[in-house]
């Protein structure tokens, strides 16, 4: 039976080739420190697990539930973008609950793109922010990942060379694989230009708690002045509260957008079920002490990741947020490129990472490294690492060349 034409117009899913890897070291009774999955580790918060019990196997709540989320759920993430960050939100107009910013994320394209459209992604990011598009029958025209001077020269370089002209822009902030992070003062002029250009801004921010400078906060594109006429920005409960299971998230922002997203939903969805959206608004409506103490040991464990690594002889640039290193191969292995090398250290270190050429092409010399397991699990990759460089020399010359650092 022939391929299906959408099926035909995604790439090979490269982090599977590393996962049956995995899988078959796994089986051999080797023991895999896994940094690849972004797949937060650490436990839901008590009280909000205490809800979802309360709620569950009630007849009322077993019913189906409304896709665009409970108005209680969707109050509480209005009134938690007012505490943090100053932007006040209608409930019934302005949020959406979505079942994780993926599926969100993936019927925005669905909602807003017809064949052909064009849309501008960082490369690399995160898979959904190009394949939802593409999926949708979208165009997908590459432009930088990092919020640097050369960010605009290049969109209007993109805008310029597009047909047709692009329809929207995807940005993550703080970055899924990048880590990089974005300003408010990077957001003016991003609306500006959208205002400009008369383009949908897209703005992925399911790792707005996740940052290690206490008084640098990412901020929200929306509270830009003007943001909510082009902007809809997603977030989800995955990192904030260890909730990456539970598949809630969010879509908020610009009325006319978030309609349509309801409208493709209301299909689609009957939405998440009703006990884990009423224990989602009592995490947004409770105390933020366990998201400090997340905060902390994502932190902690930041800091092993640099310490231990770099001593076993592999730099790893100091992440700002997010709960991932975006970490250069080291350059006797970078010509393997990306997936050669995360086999070979799973094979030889029993190390998973995740590829950077699955985020985009030009993520091919790096790997992203997630801090999903504790210190001491991070301490002992780091060991294993400092074996594997040690003696790669000696041991690898008769698998694959090694290049001689300059």
């Amino acid at each position: 039976m022939a391929d299906f034409h959408r099926i035909k117009r995604l790439p090979p899913y490269v982090f599977e080739q590393v996962n049956k890897i995995k899988a078959a070291e796994r089986a051999k009774g080797v023991d895999i420190v896994d940094l690849g999955m972004g797949n937060p580790d650490l436990p839901a918060p008590r009280h909000v697990i205490e809800k979802l019990v309360e709620t569950a196997g009630k007849p009322r709540t077993d019913r189906y539930s409304a896709s665009k989320g409970i108005g209680g759920l969707r109050r509480a993430q209005a009134n938690y973008y007012a505490r943090r960050f100053g932007v006040k939100l209608d409930p019934d107009t302005q949020v959406v609950a979505t079942l994780g910013s993926k599926e969100g994320f993936a019927n925005m394209a669905q909602a807003i793109t017809g064949p052909g459209d064009v849309v501008l992604v960082p490369n690399p990011s995160y898979p959904i922010h190009a394949f939802g598009f593409l999926m949708a029958g979208g165009v997908i025209r590459s432009v930088p990942a990092e919020p640097t001077p050369a960010f605009f020269p290049a969109l209007e370089r993109a805008m310029m060379h597009s047909v047709p002209k692009p329809i929207a822009l995807v940005t993550c902030y703080p970055a899924n694989p990048t880590a990089y992070t974005a300003s408010l003062d990077f957001y003016r002029d991003l609306v500006a230009f959208a205002k400009k250009h008369e383009l949908i801004l897209l703005s992925d921010l399911a790792y707005a708690e996740v940052y290690f400078d206490d008084n640098d906060p990412p901020p929200s594109m929306l509270q830009v002045s003007g943001a909510m006429d082009v902007a809809v920005e997603f977030t989800s409960m995955s990192k904030t509260f260890s909730m990456a299971g539970w598949r809630i998230g969010f879509a908020v922002g610009n009325e006319r957008l978030l309609a349509a997203l309801a409208r493709v939903k209301s299909y689609l969805d009957y939405g998440a079920y009703t006990p884990i959206q009423v224990a989602a608004a009592a995490a947004l409506n409770g105390p933020d002490d366990c998201i400090r103490e997340m905060r902390e040991i994502y932190r902690k464990r930041r800091d092993a990741l640099v310490e231990s690594f770099g001593k076993a002889g592999w730099d790893i640039p100091v992440p700002q947020a997010s709960m991932f290193a975006w970490v250069p191969i080291p350059e006797k292995f970078r010509h393997l490129g990306s997936l050669e090398f995360s086999k070979l250290l799973i094979e030889k270190a029993e190390v998973a990472v995740a590829p950077g050429i699955g985020f985009g092409e030009h993520g091919d010399d790096y790997v992203r490294i997630a801090i999903v397991e504790n210190e001491q699990r991070i301490r002992q990759a780091a060991r294993n690492v400092a074996r594997f460089l040690k003696s790669a020399d000696q041991t690898l010359h008769n698998v694959i060349q090694i290049s001689k650092a300059g």
